[in-house]
C-alpha cells in the first residue's frame, strides 16, 4: 500500500470570547485535517494541532515539499519517510512550523497504517489499556472573572463528566494566582483531580513562592512554571524546591529535547505534543526515553491522538479537552463519533487507525484554503 494523495486542509473557527493563559490569547480554534490517500484506496482521517495562524503555511509545506518526499513509499515506511521529512529541518528556516507539518503527515501515515491491519493506533504502540481518565483545560483569565465564577466553572467540568482540571496561573502573582487555586479547591472538593499550569509565565523564585503556597491542595502537577530561555535549569531548581511533581514538553518540538528535560531532572511528566513535535514516529522515542527515567507521559490538549498514545504505553496518563463548548468547536461537535466522558473516564476508541470521524459539513465551511 504506497501514498498516491493528499488533501490537507486548514480550519479557522473564531471563538466567541478570549480563552488566555499567562502568555498568551486564544481567539479561534484552528487546526489542520490532512487525508493521505493511498493506491488501495484507503483514506485517513486525521487533524492536528490548536490555535495555529499558519494553518495554511503548514498546508503549503505538507502537499509542496512533504508530499513530494513520500509519494510512492509504503505506509509501513514510516521511520524512513520520517527521515526524509526531518532532513529538511535546517538551521536557516521555521522549524517549528516544519515539524507541525511533519506531524501531520506522519500521523495520517499511522492512522492508514491501523486501517490496513484493522488495528488501533493503540495496539500498534502496545495496548496496554481501554480506558482513560479525562481532564478539562480551564482557569483562563477573563474579565472581571471572580472567584465565585471559579467555582461554577469547577462544577461545569464535573458535570462534563472530568476527572479533574488543569488549571491557568502564572499570569498573576504567585498569592493572587494560589488564591484562584485555592478557590478552584475548595469547589471542586478532595476528589477531584487538580492540576496548575503556568505557561512558563515565572521566574524560578515565584514559581518556588507559588508552590508553597499550593503545595495544601494536593495538586497533581505544576507544568512549565519558569520563563522559556533557561526553562530546563530553573524547573529543577522548583522541582528540588517543592513537593508537587512538575510537567514540561509542550513546548518541544523534537524528542531530543525532551532528552534535555530528563537530564537536567526538570521533570515528573512529560507532555510531549504530537502536534507540535515529529507525530508518532518521533512521540514512542520521547515516550520510551521517559519509561527509562521513570517520567509518565501525559500530552498537551489533542485527545483524538493522544488517547490512542497514551492508552497505548504502560505510564500514559490523562488525557486532555476543553470541557467549556465555548472553547473548542472541533472536540465538540466536528469530531462526530468521540468517546463521551463519564464519570472522569473514556472508553478508548476501538476503531482501525485513529478512528476519527469528522463532521464533511462542518469542514467545509470553515476551510480556509
Amino acid at each position: 500500500m504506497k501514498l498516491e494523495h493528499v488533501d490537507a486542509i486548514a480550519i479557522d473557527i473564531p471563538l466567541t470570547k478570549n480563552f488566555g493563559g499567562s502568555t498568551y490569547s486564544v481567539l479561534k480554534r484552528s487546526t489542520v485535517v490532512t487525508r493521505l490517500t493511498t493506491s488501495d484506496g484507503l483514506t485517513s482521517s486525521v487533524y492536528n494541532g490548536d490555535n495555529r495562524a499558519h494553518g495554511p503555511e503548514i498546508v503549503r509545506i505538507i502537499t509542496e515539499e512533504l508530499f513530494p518526499l513520500v509519494r510512492g513509499s509504503s505506509i509501513f515506511e514510516t521511520e524512513r519517510m520520517w527521515e526524509k521529512m526531518f532532513a529538511l529541518a535546517v538551521a536557516n528556516r521555521d522549524r517549528k512550523i516544519l515539524l507541525e507539518a511533519i506531524s501531520c503527515v506522519d500521523c495520517a501515515v499511522w492512522d492508514l497504517a491501523g486501517k490496513a491491519t484493522g488495528k488501533s493506533v493503540r495496539e500498534l504502540l502496545g495496548g496496554y489499556r481501554e480506558r482513560l481518565e479525562i481532564i478539562s483545560i480551564g482557569g483562563y483569565y477573563m474579565e472581571g472573572k471572580t472567584l465565585a465564577d471559579i467555582g461554577r466553572e469547577m462544577e461545569l467540568y464535573r458535570n462534563a463528566g472530568m476527572a479533574g482540571c488543569k488549571f491557568k496561573v502564572g499570569g498573576m502573582g504567585p498569592r493572587q494566582d494560589a488564591t484562584r487555586v485555592e478557590a478552584a479547591r475548595k469547589a471542586a472538593g478532595d476528589d477531584f483531580v487538580l492540576m496548575v499550569d503556568a505557561n512558563r509565565g515565572w521566574t524560578a523564585q515565584d514559581a518556588i513562592e507559588f508552590s508553597r503556597l499550593v503545595e495544601r491542595f494536593d495538586i497533581r502537577w505544576f507544568e512549565e512554571p519558569c520563563h522559556w530561555y533557561d526553562d530546563a535549569a530553573m524547573m529543577a531548581r522548583v522541582r528540588n524546591a517543592t513537593r508537587i511533581p512538575i510537567a514540561a514538553g509542550q513546548s518541544e518540538i523534537t524528542s531530543h529535547a525532551i532528552r534535555r528535560l530528563l537530564d537536567a531532572g526538570a521533570v515528573d511528566f512529560v507532555n510531549y505534543d504530537v502536534s507540535e513535535g515529529g507525530g508518532v514516529t518521533d512521540w514512542r522515542r520521547a515516550a520510551a526515553m521517559c519509561a527509562s527515567a521513570g517520567v509518565e507521559m501525559a500530552h498537551h490538549e489533542e485527545s483524538q491522538i493522544s488517547q490512542q498514545l497514551l492508552s497505548g504505553v504502560p505510564h500514559g496518563t490523562y488525557a486532555e479537552c476543553f470541557a467549556d463548548p465555548e472553547r473548542d468547536p472541533v472536540w465538540q461537535t466536528m469530531w462526530t463519533n468521540r468517546p463521551k466522558p463519564k464519570d472522569g473516564w473514556i472508553d478508548v476508541s476501538r476503531g482501525p487507525g485513529f478512528d476519527i470521524e469528522l463532521d464533511r459539513d462542518m469542514i467545509e465551511r470553515y476551510r480556509v484554503n
